[in-house]
């Protein structure tokens, strides 16, 4: 039996290659947010904590007020830390985008070919089925007249 052939093959497999390439550049990218927002939260979790400790032994008794001046300072330098983080942040979520965009492009130009490939195989498949089926009505056919040709044979 006849064997499907897709002529478009190598093309389906460099555009399965290039979503692939696609995901692990989307998965570079998001790596580089959650090492950012995970520094953010680090810093967050500092800030509080100092906030935190501020509170709970420094305002008690006589204010050291060279220590809470160098707090502010701390606090207001972690505050600009953030803020550069934050850019940072937004600079990585365009590429986090453009970078899905490419891959959903990617992954809608490999679906079109495997549609394509589908249908293709769809139509062969119907065809190859006529064709066995004009075969075996041929075949049929042929032991029909072979049957009634020894039959006429046997009788005269």
């Amino acid at each position: 039996m006849a064997k499907f052939v897709f002529q478009l093959d190598g093309v389906l497999k460099h555009r399965t290659n290039i979503e692939h390439q696609r995901k692990r550049e989307l998965a570079v990218i998001q790596a580089q947010m959650t090492v950012l927002d995970s520094e953010l939260r680090a810093l967050d979790s500092s800030v509080r904590a100092s906030v935190d400790d501020v509170r709970k032994n420094r305002l008690l008794g006589p204010l050291d007020l060279p220590f809470l001046a160098a707090h502010r300072r701390y606090g207001l330098a972690m505050q600009r830390k953030a803020m550069g983080i934050a850019e940072k942040m937004a600079a990585i979520q365009i590429q986090v985008d453009r970078a899905k965009r490419n891959l959903s492009e990617a992954s809608k130009q490999r679906k079109i070919l495997e549609k394509l490939r589908e249908r293709l195989l769809a139509r062969w498949r119907e065809a190859a089925e006529r064709r066995d089926v004009a075969e075996m009505d041929e075949i049929a056919m042929r032991l029909g007249h072979d049957q009634l040709t020894h039959a006429d044979a046997g009788s005269a």
